[in-house]
């Protein structure tokens, strides 16, 4: 397994000026304590557990020439299973989701999710062809840039160790000044 803190350093390494990059749950406290936001990162905070997979798949259709990854979490993956189903028949070639899988709902104290998911077999029966599974931090990193560098969708499911007592990730701002400066940074 590695450390959150690890694999998303894979992602900001590799991450091109054009990306966009959405976040969710730990995902979003960590990138955000990773350095300044670039401005088109978006993350969420606990109130909008689950729906980073739909904005993702939303600004990879509407921007197709820009790469859009997203940071969810195994229990926002749990939250809208069904998201996957309608990547997969969409199927935007620039679209990469990755699953931070460490079995519980950390931010809001540790409980374990109802069960293990297989969300590598659950992206494939969804109709996405690439599907990827990393345990090993040096493993995701020799693996990352030539998995995001291909036409996808792509789904990545990265095993990470719980962190129980992580605090749930602080709002950077006004949502609706924020979700402005995105659509602004989107436009140039």
């Amino acid at each position: 397994m590695m450390a959150l803190e690890q694999a998303l350093a894979v992602v900001r390494a590799i991450r091109r000026d054009e990306d966009v990059v959405v976040t969710t749950m730990a995902s979003s406290k960590v990138w955000m304590d990773l350095g300044p936001l670039h401005p088109r990162d978006f993350v969420f905070v606990p109130s909008c557990m689950g729906h980073a997979t739909s904005y993702g798949l939303g600004i990879a259709l509407a921007q197709p020439e820009r790469r859009v990854v997203v940071c969810n979490g195994d229990g926002s993956m749990l939250m809208n299973l069904g998201s996957l189903v309608t990547i997969g028949a969409q199927s935007p070639r620039n679209l990469t989701v990755i699953v931070m899988d460490n079995g519980v709902y950390e931010v809001t104290g540790a409980q374990p999710v109802p069960a293990r998911a297989d969300f590598a077999g659950l992206a494939r029966a969804s109709g996405i062809a690439s599907v990827h599974r990393w345990s090993s931090v040096d493993d995701w990193r020799d693996g990352a840039a030539r998995v995001l560098a291909m036409p996808g969708p792509h789904v990545v499911v990265l095993e990470i160790e719980p962190e129980p007592g992580r605090p749930a990730p602080r709002s950077p701002g006004n949502a609706a000044a924020r979700a402005a400066a995105l659509r602004s940074a989107l436009s140039s």
